[in-house]
């Protein structure tokens, strides 16, 4: 009864609920006018998660800043939650937030300053970068720990990811991605974005431009065989749905030629 009692106010990781709907109510409401203000939002898709369980949910993205990205996905799960489609121009949303909604971010990233860390308790999982620190190129292995807190978060709810790490177009996917769908098998949901780094700094807390069409689009989940296919198969699959892959690169290539 005890655990129980304690679920309904706390999220997996001990979290306060009234916090995280207060800081996600608060960020929420500074946020808006960057997608439906001087800058908007245009949403396509999101009848795909309406119905989607309430847990065991994976969210791959592209990834353009460090927090405008999130930012702009908190205000999509939140409208859908309360029962919009593909707008968020109505923000009575942010009044019953989904809290059980969890994001992957660098611990680097999200250590910074004081500000970081309320956005780490709205719901981000910190992990350590396997391939970089700051500024520099390292190579450590990858943190088991960190793949139990994502599929823990999987357990209470939904988990966006992105799967490349770095807000760099067209970067490999990392494969810490594929351990995660083998170990939990969720549903995994491709989203692809744009036009995030026209309207703001790499970080994604400076507006760099206003009158900035931003772009937010749901595919419906991925079919993934993890008993017979390869890991670098489900990775190139997970590549080609958020529109990452070479194949994508090369149709960009082309049409700025």
């Amino acid at each position: 009864m005890e655990k129980k009692r304690s679920t309904l106010f706390r999220d997996a990781f001990g979290h306060l609920h009234f916090i995280k709907r207060f800081l996600i109510f608060t960020f929420g409401c500074i946020s808006y006018n960057r997608y439906n203000g001087f800058n908007q939002l245009q949403l396509k898709g999101t009848e795909y998660i309406k119905d989607l369980p309430d847990k065991r949910v994976l969210f791959v993205s592209n990834h353009q800043t460090y927090f405008a990205d999130v930012f702009a996905m908190f205000h999509v799960f939140c409208s859908v939650k309360n029962g919009f489609i593909n707008t968020i121009k109505n923000p009575i949303y942010l009044l019953n937030p989904k809290v059980n909604l969890y994001y992957v971010a660098a611990k680097e990233t999200m250590n910074q300053c004081f500000i970081t860390k309320l956005f780490t308790y709205s719901g981000a999982i910190t992990v350590k970068r396997t391939w970089r620190e700051g500024d520099k190129k390292i190579s450590r292995p990858l943190d088991l720990s960190e793949i139990t807190r994502m599929g823990t978060a999987l357990n209470d709810g939904w988990l966006i990811t992105f799967p490349q790490g770095t807000t760099k177009a067209f970067a490999p996917g990392r494969r810490g991605i594929v351990h995660v769908i083998r170990k939990f098998n969720p549903i995994v949901v491709p989203i692809v974005i744009d036009g995030f780094q026209k309207a703001y700094d790499k970080k994604g807390i400076r507006v760099k431009k206003k009158g900035v069409l931003q772009k937010m689009r749901f595919k419906e989940p991925i079919q993934l065989d993890i008993k017979n296919d390869s890991t670098e198969n489900i990775m190139e699959k997970i590549m080609d749905s958020i529109e990452q892959s070479s194949k994508y690169e090369k149709i960009k290539n082309i049409y700025e030629i």
